[in-house]
């Protein structure tokens, strides 16, 4: 975090400031700088942090205070007072204050880098870009911090932060030397994009696809529009608001904004045209098209990139176009792309240590209707001549009232694309075997398996020598961790 002193930030968030036992009064503990991390997890702080003691569905934030005290909190954030000798600042509400710090920071940042040039006198002030969508937001935000850094300072999150609480804790990552800051957005309801955009104000808000993933939480997908939506709702008429242009949920949103529209997508009415799409085994190839005159460099460019899918090329068509737009010629932004090997772990990952040569395609980090029927397209396009493609697939959670009725898709999608093997793993997702077993008459096709343990000695005796194997469901069927077992994967 930027330096900031005990009042200051008792001021940003709304707070009153306690002295720690080496304090003589609250005035002298006020002048105090801090400027190490912000963190949730007490495991996490270090000499100087900032621990938050927020209350959580599981345990309460303020338990851990000695912990974080004695790791060398050099401040606690907290809904109540605690009994800690480091100076504690104790507000009305814990996750309120971690939005009201975040805020403040990249306020401070923005203002303090407007006047900024770089090397080449050229103006360089902190740019922020919000970035969500029902799929694609983690590799979206890891293929734009590729680009980014080469160019500049970037912050972005690790892994998928990107709820109230992460979003705010990678905002806070943030130096006066930053460039760019890449926020990704999720959302479990209505008014939760629309926080996290009111935090951020960012500069450019992408907003990539609206589809079922946890149409369980919003109710519809309507509901699950309305809360993509607010990703440009209130952005301002100097910012951006990139919208895939493909998706005519999305492409609605530009009625919604008094931000200036840019559209990317393989549709005539794109201002950033992909063109071109093809995959195989050694990833995913594309043309971007730019408006001319965008910037200096060609207006279009050739991409390839590592990454198998080609809904991945709409991930990467965002993040060039968001580069673009802040003066990063298309060729660059490709050259930076084709330096990753994978999006992200277990999304699309090619694995190729198992035995007998089988592939594994790795992609059980997260699973929707839109997600899954994209993997199962990929694995029937990359599939050579002789070889027997296998689908192995998990629950898709928190998709509510219409999980029966799209795990039956699912299986239906599997039997029309001429998957060879499909192997269901977990009572959840159940509906996808019954399916598949009624569209395609199978005898032996499809196969039901309800514990992981058991379905990974199963698929063990089951495979062949040259199989493509894709291992796809939702965090919490845990295959991804039966995808990294036939991949050879031991870490």
């Amino acid at each position: 975090m930027i330096s900031m002193t005990l009042a200051e930030i008792a001021r940003a968030v709304d707070g009153e400031l306690i002295p720690g036992a080496q304090a003589t009064d609250v005035a002298d503990q006020g002048d105090l700088v801090v400027d190490g991390s912000v963190e949730t997890d007490s495991r996490l702080v270090r000499p100087g942090s900032v621990f938050f003691a927020l209350p959580g569905e599981v345990t309460d934030g303020r338990r851990f205070v000695p912990a974080a005290t004695e790791a060398g909190a050099a401040l606690v954030v907290t809904p109540e007072r605690v009994d800690t000798t480091a100076p504690q600042i104790v507000v009305a509400d814990g996750y309120d204050a971690l939005a009201a710090l975040a805020h403040e920071v990249v306020t401070r940042v923005r203002m303090s880098s407007a006047d900024r040039v770089d090397a080449d006198g050229r103006p360089a002030p902190l740019r922020v870009v919000g970035i969500t969508g029902s799929n694609g937001k983690t590799s979206t935000k890891n293929m734009l911090r590729t680009i980014l850094e080469q160019h500049g300072e970037t912050v972005a999150p690790q892994g998928s932060f990107n709820n109230h609480v992460g979003a705010p804790i990678s905002m806070l990552r943030i130096t006066e030397d930053t460039r760019y800051l890449v926020v990704e957005m999720g959302a479990s309801g209505i008014g939760h994009i629309a926080k996290l955009v009111s935090i951020a104000e960012p500069d450019v808000g992408v907003v990539l696809k609206v589809g079922l993933a946890h149409a369980g939480e919003f109710g519809g997908i309507e509901f699950t529009q309305r809360a993509k939506s607010e990703m440009v709702t209130d952005l301002p008429a100097t910012a951006t608001a990139l919208l895939n242009v493909d998706d005519d949920r999305v492409a609605a949103m530009r009625d919604l904004t008094a931000a200036h529209v840019v559209g990317f997508g393989t549709s005539a009415g794109a201002d950033y045209r992909i063109s071109g799409i093809e995959t195989d085994r050694n990833g995913t190839r594309f043309t971007l098209a730019a408006p001319p005159g965008r910037t200096g460099g060609a207006d279009r460019v050739d991409v390839q990139l590592a990454i198998l899918g080609e809904h991945h090329a709409m991930n990467a068509s965002a993040a060039l176009t968001v580069a673009h737009l802040w003066g990063v010629p298309l060729a660059a932004g490709a050259a930076a792309l084709a330096s990753m090997t994978r999006a992200e772990r277990w999304r699309m990952e090619l694995l190729t240590g198992g035995p007998d040569g089988v592939t594994v395609i790795n992609d059980a980090y997260n699973a929707s209707p839109d997600s899954t029927a994209a993997a199962l397209r990929t694995l029937a396009q990359i599939v050579r001549p002789g070889e027997r493609t296998v689908a192995v697939l998990g629950e898709m959670a928190e998709l509510g009232e219409f999980s029966t009725e799209e795990h039956d898709r699912i299986g239906r999608l599997v039997v029309r694309l001429g998957i060879g093997q499909l192997v269901v793993v977990g009572r959840g997702a159940l509906p996808i075997h019954q399916a598949a077993t009624l569209e395609g008459s199978w005898d032996g096709e499809s196969v039901f398996i309800e514990d992981v343990d058991d379905a990974v000695h199963s698929l063990q005796d089951m495979l062949r020598p040259g199989d493509v194997v894709l291992v796809k469901s939702s965090k919490s069927a845990e295959l991804r961790f039966l995808g990294d077992r036939l991949g050879g994967v031991t870490e």
